[in-house]
């Protein structure tokens, strides 16, 4: 009998129950209209962001293509985890295979590292283009794209795959099938197993330090040394020039590292706060940058605005 108990695992494990907000489930009701409207808002203004920049010959350079790259991101990641947070917050569709919440699971952690990989490529874009601008065309040019974006997907697709696949690897239950999180976060999964998840976790904290990390650090650094090369600039008007030029960039990777800091403050301080706000800022934070991204830099760069007009002119002649 004993023997027969413990092949319940994985294997006989066709699926689990996702239980968002285990402490507040009335928050289900108020925040499944904002979240739908975030989320269409984030489908509409990447399409659109994408078409204009494909439609419009003027867009053909490095630092649209690498726009491009991060909107395709956005478009992945909220398709990956939004429908099936409205599902249950509309139908009560909690059940999630065995399969889907491990594929969820990589594309969530894989896709973030790409978005945050992504910013600091487009920090060195911005470093090239105002600290040595007569070098810019011959070293951001399409070639530096593409071998930025093999290198993007090559990084971020290798170090986080451990991830799932360790998690999948676990013994679970079928009395242990309730994952308390709207999403299949690696932690909220791989506590529902018996076994020691020391070693998950250890990864996670480490891939998670290492690469948004890095990618942090490098940020801060081309910020720092374009802050410098800009206040020696003596023409008039070149400051206000420069800044405006990195200011759309600049705000994107605040919205991204501020929600990401608040999720992780909120993890720190778990025991001050509910459990369910860690759960809402994941969910957040896979739509609002997505969200906000097309906009701001739609609003703020004259080129892309002037793209989206043509755009709009030809659809209605």
């Amino acid at each position: 009998m004993t023997v027969h108990q413990n092949d319940t695992t994985s294997t006989g494990l066709s699926d689990f129950l996702l239980n968002c907000f285990v402490r507040a489930p009335n928050w289900q009701l108020w925040l499944s209209l904002p979240l739908s409207l975030l989320f269409l808002l984030a489908m509409g203004a990447n399409a659109v962001l994408l078409v204009t920049i494909r439609m419009e010959a003027s867009l053909h350079e490095p630092m649209y293509y690498l726009l491009s790259l991060l909107s395709l991101l956005d478009i992945v990641l909220c398709l990956t985890v939004i429908p099936k947070v409205l599902a249950i917050f509309w139908f009560d569709s909690k059940s999630i295979s065995f399969s889907a919440c491990f594929l969820q699971m990589f594309i969530m952690n894989s896709f973030l590292a790409m978005e945050s990989c992504t910013f600091m490529v487009m920090a060195f874009d911005r470093y090239i283009a105002i600290c040595h601008p007569l070098r810019y065309p011959s070293i951001i040019n399409d070639q530096f794209v593409i071998k930025a974006a093999i290198f993007i997907w090559a990084r971020n697709v290798f170090f986080p795959m451990p991830i799932p696949v360790l998690s999948a690897q676990l013994h679970y239950f079928r009395y242990r099938d309730v994952i308390e999180n709207c999403i299949c976060a690696n932690m909220s999964v791989s506590r529902l197993s018996c076994d020691d998840i020391t070693v998950n976790r250890l990864y996670q904290f480490a891939i998670g330090t290492l690469l948004l990390g890095s990618d942090l650090i490098l940020i801060f650094l081309s910020y720092t040394l374009i802050l410098r090369a800009v206040l020696r600039l003596k023409a008039e008007g070149a400051v206000a020039k420069a800044l405006s030029t990195c200011s759309s960039h600049f705000i994107l990777i605040l919205f991204f590292s501020t929600i990401l800091l608040v999720f992780v403050l909120t993890h720190v301080a778990k025991r001050k706060i509910s459990p369910d706000v860690p759960v809402l800022l994941n969910v957040l934070h896979h739509v609002i940058p997505a969200a906000l991204n097309p906009i701001v830099y739609g609003v703020r760069t004259q080129e892309i605005k002037q793209g989206i007009q043509r755009l709009l002119k030809k659809g209605w002649s």
